[in-house]
């Protein structure tokens, strides 16, 4: 029986091969009936318990309080294993197989090998990160986090800006390149009026053709003159997945590579695409192409496609967030575009909420967007337009919003100062239904039209609720009041109907870190970097904000996880399809979750 004890589970994959033997050899097999003792209270601990099948009860030395429940690959007791005797007793409730791994044995393995010692660090980072190490083997993470050198990108071709562009396009083809860097003069009107830019300019075979021959530009033109400024870039040693973002959401093929303001190299999108298969560039291109709504939705049915290309090459949850925001935004944006007059884009911003405005979608869920109208202009085919957009992002996939939150609802279409007296009224309200409305527009994000319409409503928001004590108390209490799935004995409940994940650990975290950063005025959107912004304000301890952090990845991973697998869109969790592993930190997580809620109780004085 021990030949079949798993070695690839962590943390047991952590041990190299001779310790692999070394546990296997020591392992015994044991068989209890229902109500015998395992472990009792009081009493040395002996063995690490792996359970193979049954099922397991903590209880306390009097049986009268349940801790825990231990089920199929389920550990216990190591605690008991590094003290004299275990405090609690383990009663089997039904016939049981379990591992005895010797205690002289573990505490030999725990000394000798530091990873397999971190696993059982109650530290929910840590572990995560452990299980992080324990997958890069057979996934492409390290790719992804790997960081840009001289080994991935190629040496510029600086031109000087009086190259005649005849001379240049020659200078192109003779070397086998189609883009070049333009190194700007000090007194290049461009580079005085924006001072901080780096020194250069790009310059494209596409630039040339449309300067000769759309723009009838001579062909002694120096090069300087139509060269595109300013550069988008990336810094030497950055990660490599960050330059594909920002190639995706600029919709451009290359990036200069800076050290500091000189550069370095030019990174093509093709140069990443050879190693990184995913097609995202491909899928922005078509958006990009599309010149009707049918073309469109054939391009936007494509991204659950790419989200499983990602899963199933191992990229983290994390990173495929940023990619799939950034193809969001476009198709959004570009819907925006076919159903908007053009003379009317610079006149009215497309924003989007929830989930979307925070960069935390993955798989499309209900639409989530309002409109800012530009003060003074009088569209009367605006209600029209509006319920052309949603019925258009409907056919793109965008489920209508239950709530009603879309442009089609006169509620979430006002001008600029329409939207600053609404928001006064709700912050004077603080009501339950206003203060879901100002939760809705804290994470308002621009996505199409005059974008810089959104900047004066949100400092404003920004502004009405900065240490506002008491209507941030009304303004938290949503986040308390979903309880935490735990039952009274630390283990996660189980239901016939899954666990919700979103009300019992994401909405907590995310509702209530919103409401810290409305409190400090953070101008970040995203929930993650929210934290990041929290801990620098020293509202957050480090290590509150990295276990917080780790458990909201963990909770959308698990939800995507489960999405694809069976193929809906839920936020419930079948506990019967996580592994031990994962059954694990969902349990850390939702602990992390309860211990956050706790806090922010006593933060804002709220009694639940």
């Amino acid at each position: 029986m021990p030949d079949k004890f798993n070695m690839q589970s962590p943390p047991f994959d952590r041990l190299t091969l001779p310790q692999q033997q070394r546990l296997r050899s020591s392992l015994d097999v044991a068989y209890f009936r229902s109500n015998d003792l395992l472990q009792a209270s009081d009493r040395p601990s002996v063995y690490l318990h792996v359970l193979i099948k049954g099922a397991v009860e903590e209880r306390s030395p009097d049986g009268k309080e349940i801790f825990a429940h231990y089920a199929n690959d389920d550990m216990f007791d190591v605690r008991a294993l590094f003290e004299e005797k275990a405090k609690h007793q383990y009663v089997a409730l039904e016939d049981t197989l379990s591992y005895l791994l010797p205690k002289a044995v573990f505490l030999e393995l725990y000394n000798d090998n530091g990873q397999f010692a971190a696993y059982f660090d109650n530290n929910l980072a840590k572990r995560q990160a452990l299980l992080d190490v324990a997958h890069q083997q057979k996934n492409l993470a390290e790719f992804i986090l790997t960081k840009v050198d001289d080994s991935i990108y190629h040496p510029p071709m600086i031109l000087n800006p009086d190259q005649p562009l005849n001379q240049v396009t020659q200078q192109l083809r003779d070397n086998g390149v189609d883009a070049a860097l333009v190194r700007l003069a000090e007194h290049d009107q461009r580079l005085i009026e924006n001072p901080s830019a780096h020194p250069y300019a790009i310059v494209t075979r596409t630039n040339m053709l449309h300067s000769v021959m759309l723009d009838n530009q001579p062909l002694d033109t120096p090069v300087g003159e139509i060269a595109t400024f300013p550069v988008l870039h990336i810094n030497d040693g950055d990660f490599l997945f960050n330059a594909m973002i920002a190639m995706t959401r600029n919709r451009i093929k290359r990036v200069m590579v800076c050290d500091g303001h000189q550069a370095v190299g030019m990174l093509d999108m093709t140069q990443i695409l050879s190693a990184f298969s995913t097609h995202s560039h491909v899928l922005t291109l078509s958006i990009a192409r599309a010149s009707c709504v049918k073309e469109l939705a054939l391009a936007s049915s494509k991204q659950r496609q790419l989200v499983e290309s990602l899963i199933n090459n191992g990229i983290r949850t994390r990173f495929i967030m940023e990619l799939i925001s950034a193809v969001n935004e476009q198709i959004i944006e570009k819907a925006f575009h076919l159903v908007v007059p053009s003379a009317l884009h610079d006149h009215c911003c497309l924003i989007v909420l929830g989930s979307e405005g925070r960069g935390e979608q993955i798989l499309k869920t209900d639409q989530d967007n309002a409109l800012i109208i530009k003060d003074g202009l009088q569209w009367h085919q605006m209600g029209v337009v509006m319920d052309t957009l949603t019925h258009t992002l409907q056919q793109l996939g965008y489920p209508l919003c239950p709530g009603n939150v879309m442009v089609n609802n006169p509620k979430w279409v006002k001008s600029q100062n329409e939207w600053k007296t609404t928001l006064s009224q709700w912050v004077k309200a603080a009501k339950p239904e206003q203060v879901m409305d100002i939760a809705i527009m804290a994470d308002a994000h621009a996505v199409a039209g005059n974008k810089h319409l959104l900047a004066p409503i949100k400092q404003h928001l920004s502004h009405l609720m900065a240490d506002q004590e008491l209507i941030l108390m009304e303004f938290t209490r949503p986040a308390l009041s979903f309880s935490v799935p735990l039952t009274l004995f630390g283990t996660v409940k189980h239901s016939k109907s899954g666990l919700d994940i979103k009300q019992g650990g994401i909405f907590p975290i995310v509702h209530g870190i919103r409401a810290l950063s409305l409190e400090h005025q953070v101008q970040q959107n995203n929930t993650f970097e929210r934290i990041e912004a929290l801990v620098q304000q020293k509202v957050l301890e480090r290590e509150t904000a990295d276990n917080l952090s780790e458990a909201l990845k963990q909770f959308f991973k698990l939800r995507l996880a489960q999405q694809l697998s069976n193929q809906h869109n839920t936020n419930k969790l079948d506990l019967k399809q996580l592994d031990r592993t994962e059954r694990d930190l969902l349990r850390h997580s939702l602990h992390v979750v309860k211990k956050f809620k706790q806090w922010l109780g006593y933060h804002y004085q709220i009694r639940e």
